[in-house]
């Protein structure tokens, strides 16, 4: 899609665990240059946010995800940040040569104690291997919804 399709107040990322290594990218721009984050991005106008981090992690990674609880949101004055856990599906991870310059699969332990692992980053790995979450339920509405409620 455009870019000027870009809901900029709305943004999502995941966390992938695959076999004790966490997906990560290493960010070529903005607050993230040269830190290694978890991939995402903004969400499209219209778009679900489980639509968007999936179409984030293949244009960023080329690795296909599938979202599963939220893990994380994180709101602001003018905008929101959602977080999901996520399960690999497929794909070769691989920087997309721009928004990121590697992508790598790190050990957890190691991506825990790396300086250029940002704190954010951090603490959504240490959340995404914590059981529990929120739940997407089903609700009657006239309009696209997706609640979430916490569960244990």
């Amino acid at each position: 899609m455009s870019q000027d399709n870009t809901n900029y107040t709305q943004s999502v990322s995941a966390v992938c665990i695959r076999e004790g290594k966490v997906l990560l990218a290493r960010h070529t721009y903005g607050s993230g240059k040269g830190l290694l984050i978890i991939p995402g991005g903004y969400v499209n106008h219209g778009e679900a946010p489980e639509a968007a981090v999936r179409r984030e992690y293949l244009e960023e990674t080329g690795v296909v995800i599938e979202p599963q609880e939220l893990i994380g949101v994180r709101f602001n004055d003018h905008d929101w940040y959602a977080v999901f856990r996520a399960v690999y599906e497929s794909g070769e991870a691989h920087s997309d040569g721009d928004e990121n310059s590697e992508v790598v699969w790190l050990p957890v332990e190691e991506a825990l104690t790396r300086e250029d692992v940002p704190e954010l980053t951090k603490i959504m790995i240490r959340a995404a291997m914590q059981p529990g979450g929120w739940q997407q339920q089903s609700m009657n509405s006239r309009r696209p919804t997706t609640l979430y409620c916490v569960w244990e």
